[in-house]
């Protein structure tokens, strides 16, 4: 007779029976928190744009480098509204409004953002450029929207 050692295994005897460790990831709490960041960026980003609707013209030119600080929007709507970052202005406060721009501390650095709709008269948009001048404000860039081909 041979005797030999005899190894107790399953669920009887001293050996306990462990649960193998579970070696997948449950993907669905992540996709639920992808699909909430989705749905949150695609409602903001077009909240992100300016809030005053005008109709740009089109240009050629490359775009400009972007200044460290937030530009201020100067927004020449087509119904004639005059608007300095989403406030309405109206002409004739104007002139005190930029002033006030001009003796801000860091207004050497600060860029402004004329917007006019194409479809103004020209002497209404230089009318603001004359106040821009006046006020000290000399960084001005004129908002367009880009061309793909020259016409």
């Amino acid at each position: 007779m041979a005797m030999g050692l005899h190894k107790s295994g399953g669920r009887g005897g001293r050996g306990r029976s462990r649960a193998a460790p579970m070696s997948e990831i449950n993907v669905t709490p992540l996709v639920d928190v992808m699909l909430v960041l989705l749905i949150i960026f695609m409602v903001t980003a077009p909240l992100l744009t300016s809030g005053v609707p005008v109709d740009l013209p089109e240009t050629n030119a490359r775009p400009l480098d972007q200044p460290q600080q937030p530009p201020v929007q100067i927004s020449l709507t087509q119904a004639g509204g005059l608007f300095i970052d989403d406030r309405a202005v109206t002409m004739t406060a104007l002139p005190a409004r930029l002033a006030a721009l001009a003796a801000a501390p860091d207004s050497d650095e600060r860029t402004i953002m004329l917007r006019a709709d194409r479809a103004l008269d020209y002497g209404k948009v230089m009318r603001v450029m004359g106040e821009l001048n006046r006020a000290g404000l000399i960084h001005v860039s004129m908002v367009t929207t880009g061309s793909s081909a020259p016409e």
